[in-house]
């Protein structure tokens, strides 16, 4: 199929402003620095289509910091002597968009992805400033690594924790590489790996998008609506028209 001028025009240029967004990507691979992760090559092209669309990036390798263990927001009240994730919460609670990358192993998402989503679930009884849940009006999504079987799996589970404490999850948030099934080559291994790979390339393009038009959305109609929502006023006694039935 080729492409016409009037869509290559449309291809390359997008007449929207998202140089007002934010985003912070957490790669939760096993690996230190500096040793490669095929997981920061796959979360790498992500990010450059926002950097190319100005949004502001932060990145962290999850690993290459010393983040305790638990569900309170800061675990050196709670028996540690150190704890990094406070400081790494105060860039995740102002960004407006939030990626998780994940390697799999046994196809489960890392332990180090299950131990990011524990701390932040220990920060999703804060409240922002409309009374509501503090990550609601933000935008999560997932990159997935591996050379066997679970980019849905661990997707389905990252998916569905991110929007629990109170992201949006915007259409098709998730893509990934595994290659055929079965042990086979990495992401970013040669010949048969995933840099050249059509559908994984297609569908980390579209999520990306996907992420910046709902955070852009959510953005610029002041987030999500604070009606029926908002734990404060629920506490106060506000009810939003959930009935009161009369049981016989």
């Amino acid at each position: 199929m080729s492409v016409s001028e009037r869509d290559e025009q449309l291809c390359s240029t997008f007449p929207g402003d998202y140089s007002n967004l934010t985003a912070v990507y957490i790669n939760c691979t096993l690996k230190r620095s500096p040793s490669v992760s095929n997981t920061q090559a796959l979360m790498d092209r992500s990010i450059a289509i926002m950097k190319a669309n100005g949004v502001e990036v932060s990145e962290y390798r999850a690993i290459d910091h010393q983040i305790a263990t638990g569900v309170y927001p800061d675990m050196t009240d709670h028996g540690w002597d150190v704890d990094d994730w406070p400081q790494m919460y105060q860039v995740v609670k102002e960004a407006d968009i939030l990626v998780v990358g994940t390697p799999i192993w046994l196809g489960e998402k890392s332990s180090v992805a299950t131990q990011l989503i524990e701390r932040l679930y220990g920060e999703s009884g804060n409240l922002n400033t409309e009374g509501q849940y503090a990550f609601y009006g933000k935008v999560g999504g997932c990159l997935v690594t591996g050379n066997e079987d679970g980019i849905k799996h661990c997707a389905m589970g990252i998916l569905y924790a991110l929007q629990h404490v109170g992201y949006t999850i915007p259409p098709q948030a998730d893509a990934g590489w595994i290659g055929e099934a079965g042990p086979g080559p990495s992401y970013l291994d040669s010949p048969g790996g995933g840099l050249d790979n059509d559908f994984t390339n297609r569908n980390t393009t579209f999520m990306t998008w996907n992420l910046m038009h709902m955070a852009n959305l959510l953005k610029s109609s002041g987030g999500l609506p604070a009606h029926g929502n908002q734990r404060s006023e629920w506490d106060a006694g506000c009810r939003f028209d959930y009935p009161n039935p009369e049981y016989r």
